[in-house]
């Protein structure tokens, strides 16, 4: 029993390895988000055109965005996210506006021309963050990275 508690103390002490198992398992979770195209507190995305005109899944056309999540473990903390762009106008919803030039363009659905407009509102589709399930796992893996399973008490 001395032995386990020493080992968790020393595991404690530096919990990179900790935050890195974290970590791929909210990439996972992150990326199970955008199969069930819906935010970390289950609520539907809003359909992309895209995807209601031409078909596939939103926020999934080429799927270099969700094949951009990663993680960065320390002994700090962990950090989960991408350095896709225009992430994080899915993320937080927003105006984007022309600013280089007196239009954004966009293709029409059936590809009959385009259609140029000042600005566009791109709604809200989160897909960072922790949900219930995220909370439960995290508990799991401390509580086996720290010795609860063999112990048995550290989880009282």
């Amino acid at each position: 029993m001395l032995s386990s508690l020493k080992q968790a103390a020393v595991r404690a002490e530096r919990p990179r390895e900790l935050w890195d198992e974290v970590g791929a398992a909210l990439v996972v979770s992150t990326q199970q988000r955008f199969e069930d195209e819906e935010d970390p507190q289950g609520n539907p995305w809003p359909q992309s055109l895209r995807a209601r005109f031409f078909g596939g899944r939103t926020l999934t056309d080429t799927a270099s965005l969700v094949q951009s999540i990663t993680h960065e473990a320390s002994d700090d903390g962990v950090a989960v996210g991408t350095n896709v762009l225009y992430a994080a106008i899915h993320q937080t919803g927003g105006r984007i506006e022309a600013k280089k030039a007196r239009a954004l363009r966009f293709r029409l659905p059936g590809g009959n021309g385009f259609i140029a407009v000042k600005a566009v509102t791109m709604p809200r589709r989160a897909f960072l963050g922790l949900d219930e399930a995220d909370g439960k796992e995290i508990a799991a893996i401390a509580g086996a990275y720290l010795g609860a399973e063999e112990g048995g008490d550290a989880g009282r």
